[in-house]
């Protein structure tokens, strides 16, 4: 018997492919867009990455784990400087908005979306989300391992420009130790509550139990990635069993069931969906990674893949 197709791979820019996806057709949305480190007004490919990646390979102003090298990043605090920076802001929150805006026609009622965002663009995500006409439902704390922060010891510049009252400023930094990624989670509204919901589209609620009776917790952690899950072809893949965490308590088991990834990367939350036994539709605008996903996927689970 010929093995069903259950995954659709889609290239180009996610703004215009939701635009062809059919209306309240998708019942999860799990998705790890860009953060907005001076993200407007470049491609944000492979190219872009690496371009930040080596400017800063021996610089420590390194963020760990985030496609880094912003102009953001350092210069004089200025008035000029922060509305750079504002602007930047509103333009990140803009281009947030027009892909919600299609995330919210192509999701069912009750659907999940949840999206990776840094402990300081999450409020941006999530305004755009809430302005498309999501409802916010919470922000779950992803605790990730972390290494020694990157800002600037005020102590030691001092000292190294000769200040003789230096030690007074000993524990001093211009940053904390960043150990955990925000994830945005919005739901579509209900079909008027709960139980109608669930009849018509079995959506709706959490999977909040465990298997020992305690109550899942709105922060993750224990979670890291495999051997065969450490590609150097992205810099920010999120462990495997972390996306198959959130799978499971956001949507129920039911083959029929698609989950969306509009950034779809080298397919983590494609791979996980796929192998829980959903449906996956993934997006992505740089072609190397949709050689990546396929390589991780079996062949047979295709459709026909969608060059825009």
């Amino acid at each position: 018997m010929k093995t069903k197709k259950r995954l659709q791979l889609l290239h180009g820019d996610c703004r215009e492919i939701l635009a062809s996806l059919n209306e309240n057709s998708i019942s999860c949305v799990i998705t790890d867009p860009p953060y907005n480190y001076e993200f407007i007004g470049r491609n944000w490919d492979h190219d872009e990455i690496q371009r930040r990646m080596e400017r800063i390979q021996d610089s420590s102003t390194l963020v760990k784990n985030i496609p880094y090298g912003s102009g953001l990043a350092g210069g004089v605090r200025n008035e000029r400087w922060y509305k750079r920076n504002r602007e930047n802001v509103v333009q990140y929150i803009e281009w947030a908005k027009e892909w919600s805006n299609e995330l919210v026609r192509v999701c069912k009622p009750g659907a999940v979306v949840a999206v990776f965002s840094s402990t300081r663009t999450l409020a941006h995500v999530q305004v755009a989300l809430e302005e498309a006409g999501f409802y916010a439902r919470d922000v779950l704390v992803y605790r990730r391992h972390s290494g020694i922060p990157k800002g600037l010891n005020i102590e030691k510049k001092l000292d190294k420009l000769g200040d003789s009252n230096a030690h007074q400023w000993k524990g001093w930094h211009t940053c904390l130790r960043n150990e955990w990624e925000a994830i945005v989670v919005v739901q579509k509204p209900l079909i008027n509550n709960y139980l109608e919901t669930i009849q018509n589209t079995g959506l709706g609620p959490f999977k909040a139990t465990l298997p020992d009776g305690s109550f899942q917790s709105n922060i993750l952690e224990g979670f890291s990635k495999g051997p065969e899950e450490k590609l150097d072809e992205h810099c920010t893949i999120k462990p495997i069993s972390l996306i198959r965490k959130l799978l499971e308590l956001f949507l129920p088991t039911d083959d029929e069931h698609v989950v969306l990834d509009p950034f779809a990367g080298t397919g983590t939350t494609l791979v996980a969906a796929l192998e829980l036994g959903y449906q996956a539709i993934g997006i992505e605008i740089e072609e190397r990674y949709l050689k990546v996903i396929r390589q991780r996927v079996s062949e047979d689970l295709f459709t026909a893949m969608s060059i825009l």
